[in-house]
């Protein structure tokens, strides 16, 4: 068992379910992938303070399986921001069998862009907005 720790904050937790499983009974990196830009979208909506879009996936790794009863944890960090778009850094890590250790099974980069109310893009605050306000 590895002693590595999550990177970043905590931002999606959800249950993996047998409807997520695909042909070998897994939990589908579909559905994986997809808590994953939620989490982004998350972390990304929150530093820009508005809407953003999911652009592109990068160096995305699939480490470990997630299976049916895990609890799948969703940590992110924000790295690079330029003028609209911003790289969130997201770890999804496996609580096994609800209460179990945890394990890294995923991780990715993530490209958001900030939008407006047409979708087009917009500046990112240069300031991290203050969380709550």
């Amino acid at each position: 068992m590895s002693d590595e720790q999550p990177q970043g904050e905590l931002t999606l937790r959800t249950m993996a379910m047998p409807a997520d499983t695909n042909a070998a009974g897994d939990i589908f990196g579909g559905w994986v992938l997809s808590q994953m830009d939620l989490a982004g979208g998350i972390a990304a909506g929150q530093r820009a303070a508005g809407r953003v879009v999911t652009i592109a996936v990068d160096k995305m790794k699939f480490i470990r399986p997630v299976h049916v009863g895990d609890v799948l944890c969703v940590y992110s960090r924000v790295g690079r921001v330029g003028t609209s778009s911003m790289e969130i850094i997201l770890e999804a890590w496996a609580l096994r069998h609800r209460f179990g250790h945890r394990e890294k099974v995923t991780q990715a980069t993530f490209t958001m862009v900030a939008v407006d109310e047409d979708g087009r893009p917009r500046p990112v605050p240069k300031e991290q907005p203050i969380a709550g306000a």
